[in-house]
């Protein structure tokens, strides 16, 4: 089915260029028979400033109805089709899918778009006859499509093919015992390619079951038997209920189907059952001690490793986004515990959700549950962010933990193939970063991050007090400051690998890291409607490591090249800098080029007037750019507009007197270095 077509494609309208007036008559006579002309005067004259007057042909070409396109279309596109696997019948040259298919080919139309029909309401849409047309077109068979269609087995009988359906069957039966269908697209696609004459029958479970966490019930009935759940439409909770689609209309209207269904139903759930109350006995402290026989990578160590990576990470995130450190570090060393529990492991999809509600009976606190559950997220451009701090904490130490690891044994993403998803735990990052407006400098994490990575290959234990205490310096103050290097000195004796290690440390690995979480930015700014030659703009400034500082910068960069100032001073700026680079093409400029306010004295007014907006400017620069309030900076450099504008018409740069050339070049300098306050400019295009 194929929404949203026009009923007939528009008229086009074409032109054929001819020779020059006054051209000879054979070329004339060449181009009335090419574009069907009978005489001269049909064609019209058009000018042209540089090629002078030439003859121009118009013509129309009609549209066409959308049944004779399709007529067209559809036999092509059918027998152009790329079957993985294809057959042949009889003498035929055409190969499909299955022989049968090409008997069996209609083509209808119905005289609007059957998007507009679909969204209208019930009471205005048209009969399911009206304006329904056959398509003229001949099968791959040789037959003429027709009205009607004609099945197998239940439906061998011919169908007339009317309209789209306008509800599906499984919404009619929901509703009809006071039930709510929760719908699966996905699951909805199987069945219906599984079942021929698809029959919806209504099923009902033992209620009992319904103790059982409703995520465990449903996926069993997705996964294992392909049944659709049901909500009961008052309550809004999950339903003693099924939704089954059999491939036979039964005699005593589905009553046999159900209840063989529910008996299936009932062992699989007996076994989740079993599998709940057993990993409901164990504590997720003991299940979290099986991490360290599970192997995350060879080069990273055991998921007991990572644990206790992600959870320290998780402590010194904590004041960053808000979270009681203590609750964080303990969601952290809960959170991939239910991995080995019975549970996940018959069902991988309930990872972390399994978790929660281990967490809960335990009688865990809350925080520390919904981020068991929530510290994979986000996993895709479409997936929530998690809302709570403790989730928020523990969701992006996982994430920087993993990300880093593979970093630090350059396992990078590399063209299509992405094998351990860095590329979605980078957008992860960003997401939760921007979401929550979160201010730290991601290097300094980076940086502890690698290094604790390294102890494996150096055979020293990070975990000890001294050498944690040295990893919180560096994610504090960073890897080069004297908190780090006083941190350092208590470990030296103890630790001399590790500690040469830090400090002949190589921000190369956290560098790269750093450049691809900003490409991951970049596309995440880019679909929220950003220019990427905006946003490279304000990436090439120092503060790289804040991703919320960016983003404010691109945000204002935008809003003030989208006005007339931005726009003009954009130019003038381009005007400064291809001056300054063709100087720097015949050498290099004299070092330490400074303005010497005594010749701009001298010089003309538009010159002593760009001199006196600049020295405006960077006085009022300082406040808002250090108050990070980038639309005022714009504001203020919107301000050079007229006199930067000025000064190139009435100004000439390359002045036959040496000294007054150089100290115009370093007026271009210094007006050049007060835009690069906010942004390159020598980024942006266009």
């Amino acid at each position: 089915m194929v929404e949203g077509l026009d009923a007939r494609s528009a008229d086009v309208r074409e032109e054929k260029k001819g020779p020059k007036v006054g051209a000879p008559e054979q070329a004339i006579a060449g181009f009335l028979r090419g574009a069907g002309l009978s005489d001269i005067s049909e064609a019209s004259v058009v000018s042209d400033p540089k090629k002078g007057d030439f003859y121009v042909a118009y013509s129309t070409v009609p549209g066409r109805d959308a049944k004779d396109v399709i007529a067209q279309a559809v036999p092509a596109i059918i027998r152009d089709f790329h079957w993985p696997k294809s057959m042949r019948w009889g003498d035929r040259r055409t190969a499909l899918g299955a022989p049968a298919a090409a008997h069996r080919l209609r083509a209808r139309w119905r005289g609007c778009a059957l998007s507009k029909w679909a969204a209208s309401p019930a009471a205005t849409k048209p009969k399911a006859t009206a304006s329904m047309a056959v398509v003229p077109t001949r099968s791959l068979a040789g037959r003429i499509t027709n009205p009607s269609s004609k099945g197998r087995g239940m439906s061998s009988s011919p169908a007339m093919i009317a309209a789209p359906p306008s509800s599906k069957a499984s919404n009619r039966s929901a509703r009809s015992a006071g039930l709510q269908w929760i719908e699966d697209k996905g699951l909805l696609e199987e069945v219906v390619g599984l079942a021929e004459h698809p029959v919806v029958v209504l099923g009902q479970m033992d209620p009992d079951f319904l103790d059982l966490p409703p995520e465990v019930i449903t996926l069993s009935m997705r996964t294992h038997q392909k049944y659709f759940a049901a909500n009961d439409a008052k309550t809004g909770k999950l339903a003693p209920n099924f939704i089954v689609v059999a491939n036979i209309t039964a005699s005593d209207g589905g009553k046999k189907i159900a209840e063989g269904n529910a008996r299936v139903l009932s062992a699989r759930l007996s076994d989740a059952r079993f599998f709940w109350e057993k990993d409901k006995a164990t504590a997720l402290e003991v299940m979290g001690g099986k991490l360290k026989t599970i192997a995350f990578k060879e080069e990273l160590g055991s998921l007991g490793d990572k644990v206790e990576r992600v959870a320290a990470l998780a402590r010194e995130l904590a004041p960053k986004v808000g979270a009681d450190p203590d609750l964080a570090e303990r969601a952290a060393r809960l959170a991939k515990a239910d991995l080995v529990s019975e549970m996940v492991g018959e069902f991988p999809e309930l990872q972390g959700v399994m978790g929660r509600y281990y967490a809960l009976a335990a009688g865990e606190d809350a925080s520390v549950a919904d981020a068991i559950r929530d510290h994979y997220k986000p996993q895709g451009p479409s997936d929530s962010v998690p809302a709570d701090p403790v989730s928020i904490a523990v969701a992006l130490a996982d994430k920087l933990d993993t990300l880093t690891g593979f970093w630090s044994i350059n396992e990078k993403p590399t063209g299509s193939k992405d094998p351990f998803a860095l590329r979605r735990a980078a957008l992860g990052v960003v997401r939760l970063i921007l979401d929550h407006d979160l201010r730290f400098s991601l290097d300094r994490f980076n940086d502890a991050q690698v290094l604790k990575h390294q102890t494996r290959t150096l055979s020293t234990d990070w975990t000890t007090p001294d050498m944690t205490a040295l990893a919180s310096a560096i994610m504090r103050h960073g890897v080069f400051s004297q908190e780090a290097r006083s941190a350092l000195g208590a470990v030296e004796g103890r630790a001399p690998v590790w500690a040469d290690s830090v400090t002949r440390h190589d921000p190369s690995v956290s560098d790269s890291l750093l450049d691809f979480l900003h490409e991951r930015l970049k596309v995440h700014l880019r679909e929220e409607g950003l220019r990427h030659d905006q946003i490279d703009a304000c990436l090439a400034m120092p503060e790289r490591c804040d991703l919320v500082l960016i983003v404010k910068r691109v945000e204002a960069l935008a809003a003030f090249l989208a006005t007339e100032d931005g726009a003009t001073l954009l130019a003038g700026y381009r005007r400064a800098a291809n001056i300054l680079k063709a100087e720097e093409k015949k050498g290099a400029l004299p070092e330490g080029l400074k303005v010497d306010p005594v010749l701009i004295g001298k010089g003309p007014r538009e010159e002593q007037a760009l001199w006196n907006a600049l020295e405006a400017a960077e006085a009022k620069l300082e406040a808002p750019l250090a108050a990070e309030d980038f639309a005022g900076a714009m504001s203020v450099l919107s301000g050079l507009r007229a006199p930067v504008d000025a000064f190139f018409e009435g100004v000439m740069v390359n002045d036959s007197d040496a000294k007054v050339r150089e100290n115009r070049l370093a007026l271009l300098l210094a007006v050049r270095g007060a835009l690069h306050k906010v942004a390159d400019f020598s980024k942006i295009e266009g």
